[in-house]
């Protein structure tokens, strides 16, 4: 299945569209130092981005000249639009920050009339402050084909979508898509971080589609129960009794429900860091440049910005000011004390393959992590949607046979 990706950034989205089986026609990216790490690893044979046609540009001049790129009968359009307009960080501009890509989006979504889309970004998308834009980027991508006038206020237009989906628009009258939101947290699908992201995912009209967002298959009851029950988790860590800290407060209660219940999991257990790193060598006894598993000095906690405790999911990795992350991006250690992630580790947390390199500085690196989506959630979205797409093209194929035969 063809694909076109936008604002690609250091691969993580795409390689989750890759293991699904989508083969990109196109990946747009104007950053030069995401746009190496690609071409590194390309140069390197990685196989999962070995063949990706990077391009190197805006994302609005690639639009512009999208009539010569000779691209037809797409699958999926997906992408990350830059998050900082909506971000708990940022200056929460949304469409008065000119870095808001949504518009680009739509408007590839009606010139390349794809089957379908998938869109990510932040979970600042769906604060109250920013509702009704939310709704009008999804309304927009629902009918792309009723643009946006020049001189019309987006509230203006977001009125104008509103009168055409109350009126139940009929599919024969223009390009339509069956529009879905999700707010994930990508520990809920074997992250070993907690990062929640919204997804937009879109099916064309007509082409009869029913989809849901895949169950949710990793829980912190889970790791509850192995950490406070079963003690299968230290077991397995070769963590002795005495070097196990004790359960967090807010677990005693439903940790002691469990227990007088004798309630067994039905899901996997959330990963932590110490998962994640399994395997790793400690970068403050052996550090290895080769991996890009080299300690960065320089770390502190203050408020708000403690780092991760090593036995429960990562906080949400950050891209920072200017390559520079704050305390999320720090394991706290046995003594309290705290470091930085390395790029291999964070690379980890991201569910990046060990064998998948990072161009650029430490700084840029985690940079481009930080705004990366974690493969492993982007191949589980990814995957139910080619499935989707796959039954429709089968039953579309089926009745098609079925027609000549019968004819």
């Amino acid at each position: 299945m063809n694909a076109v990706e936008l604002f690609a950034g250091a691969g993580g989205l795409g390689m989750g569209l890759s293991l699904a089986g989508f083969k990109p026609q196109a990946v747009v990216e104007w950053d030069r130092d995401a746009c190496d790490t690609l071409r590194e690893n390309q140069q390197r044979g990685f196989p999962l981005v070995r063949d990706w046609p990077v391009i190197e540009g805006d994302v609005r001049d690639w639009i512009a000249g999208l009539g010569a790129a000779n691209l037809s009968d797409v699958d999926l359009v997906a992408g990350g639009p830059p998050c900082q307009p909506f971000s708990l960080g940022g200056k929460h501009a949304a469409y008065d920050d000119r870095r808001d890509m949504f518009p680009c989006a739509v408007e590839v979504v009606r010139k390349l009339q794809p089957r379908a889309f998938i869109f990510e970004n932040v979970r600042g998308l769906t604060r109250p402050a920013f509702h009704n834009y939310f709704q009008y980027i999804k309304l927009q991508l629902e009918f792309p084909e009723v643009v946006r006038p020049v001189d019309l206020s987006w509230n203006d237009h977001f009125h104008r979508l509103q009168q055409v989906k109350s009126a139940k628009r009929a599919p024969d009258r223009g390009l339509s898509y069956n529009v879905q939101s999700h707010l994930l947290n990508a520990a809920n699908y074997g992250v070993p971080q907690r990062r929640e992201r919204v997804f937009i995912v879109g099916f064309r009209s007509d082409f009869g589609v029913k989809w849901e967002m895949p169950r949710e298959t990793h829980s912190l009851d889970a790791l509850m129960f192995e950490q406070c029950l079963s003690n299968e988790y230290w077991e397995r860590h070769k963590i002795a009794a005495r070097d196990r800290p004790s359960a967090p407060e807010s677990w005693l209660g439903a940790v002691a429900r469990m227990k007088g219940l004798r309630l067994l999991p039905t899901h996997k257990p959330w990963r932590t860091v110490t998962d994640a790193l399994q395997g790793l060598p400690d970068p403050q006894r052996r550090e290895m440049a080769s991996i890009q598993h080299r300690l960065q000095s320089g770390a502190r906690s203050y408020a708000g910005h403690t780092g991760s405790p090593p036995h429960l999911p990562a906080k949400t990795l950050k891209a920072g000011d200017h390559g520079v992350p704050g305390g999320e991006n720090m394991l706290v250690k046995p003594d309290g004390s705290v470091r930085y992630f390395t790029v291999r580790e964070s690379a980890r947390l991201q569910t990046f393959p060990d064998g998948y390199m990072f161009h650029g500085s430490w700084s840029e690196s985690m940079r481009q992590l930080g705004n990366a989506v974690p493969v492993t959630l982007a191949h589980v979205v990814a995957a139910s949607v080619a499935e989707s797409l796959l039954e429709a093209k089968l039953r579309d194929l089926a009745a098609s046979v079925s027609e000549r035969v019968f004819a």
